[in-house]
């Protein structure tokens, strides 16, 4: 009884989105590779994967398709990756937060990619390769939006691959998305190009759209998580700000005048009370990241100070000689004692003192 009983109480310690969305996957894998089993022949089954010619006849498979992985070894990856990470999500964001972020990140990414073989379409005339030869399933663009928002929640924490590949969590999406782009560009283009769909939706969606509403002060909601250590900019190399700067910063200004991206509320860097995300994830982020800006602050300053140090004393002036208080007056003394005394002196004056005799 008590070996049956602890599957059972493991099962339901893991939070709601996340048990049920696993099981989701699984059962409408098995039933993908039940079907192509026996079928006759490789078929893509439109009605369960996103296929960009037969979509529009299927419209749930833009949420659905993300429910089906094709292979053993892309179910094994999703089971290992997802549901810890979802676990974790799930626990500091909730069940409704964590739900509209699955929905919103793997929707909108279809939608895009959707759109994209549509574009090549059109241009190419080439129905057979990118509206019917192609589909779009499995939990890639869901597997890099989950790295970004560990990104933004956790991004000095240092995870460890095989026991020798050490790399930050900051690290994670731009590595993954790496792979994609090389991957696309050899020509698996499904469903490898997702990702960076993944990456830009999720991010857009953490930025300006998630909901804060249960860590605000006064009862203010705020939405995504506006700090300049989340910007579009942060993901890329220094030499490209001066161009992504501009450009976003272009693009954010029009979406806010025509109300595209809701108000956030305040800023922890603007001096707002506001905390995004999670109270207690979103402190712990803040406050690494200012010890880390702090800890390079003071060696900089340290060093520069250290270095500083003898130029600064060797052109100190010197402070200029006490001046000696003046000494109460006195009866001078007679005339031949003064002479006396300054023959027998080594520094006296030789005319002062003839002129005395």
């Amino acid at each position: 009884m008590a070996i049956l009983q602890s599957p059972i109480t493991f099962i339901a310690s893991i939070p709601t989105v996340t048990r049920y969305f696993t099981l989701a996957t699984v059962t409408l894998s098995l039933v993908y590779a039940w079907l192509q089993w026996n079928s006759e022949g490789a078929k893509l089954f439109p009605y369960l994967v996103l296929v960009p010619g037969s979509s529009l006849f299927y419209p749930w498979t833009f949420i659905t398709s993300a429910l089906v992985e094709t292979t053993l070894w892309e179910l094994a990856i999703t089971v290992i990756t997802i549901p810890p990470t979802l676990k974790y999500l799930e626990r500091l964001w909730g069940s409704i937060e964590t739900l509209k972020f699955i929905i919103a990140t793997v929707c909108v990414s279809n939608i895009i990619a959707f759109g994209f073989n549509w574009i090549e379409f059109i241009g190419t005339s080439n129905a057979d390769l990118f509206l019917y030869g192609m589909n779009y399933h499995g939990q890639m663009s869901l597997q890099i939006g989950v790295l970004v928002a560990f990104t933004q929640l956790i991004p000095e924490h240092q995870v460890q691959f095989l026991g020798f590949l050490k790399m930050r969590v900051k690290s994670l999406p731009m590595t993954y998305l790496t792979l994609s782009t090389v991957m696309t560009i050899l020509g698996f283009q499904s469903p490898w190009i997702i990702i960076q769909f993944g990456w830009f939706v999720s991010w857009i969606y953490l930025r300006f759209y998630k909901k804060n509403s249960n860590d605000t002060v006064g009862g203010v909601e705020s939405y995504g998580d506006r700090s300049e250590t989340f910007s579009l900019v942060s993901w890329f190399p220094p030499f490209t700000h001066i161009v992504l700067g501009p450009g976003g910063n272009f693009v954010y200004k029009w979406a806010n005048t025509l109300h595209l991206i809701p108000s956030h509320g305040g800023d922890i860097e603007s001096g707002f009370s506001t905390i995004p995300g999670s109270a207690r994830a979103e402190a712990e982020r803040r406050r690494a990241m200012a010890l880390q800006a702090l800890d390079q602050r003071l060696a900089n300053t340290s060093s520069s100070s250290t270095q500083s140090t003898a130029p600064v004393s060797a052109h100190t002036p010197r402070p200029p000689p006490a001046v000696a208080s003046p000494r109460p007056e006195k009866v001078a003394p007679p005339i031949d004692h003064v002479a006396r005394t300054s023959s027998d002196s080594e520094s006296g004056d030789l005319g002062t003192t003839e002129a005395s005799k």
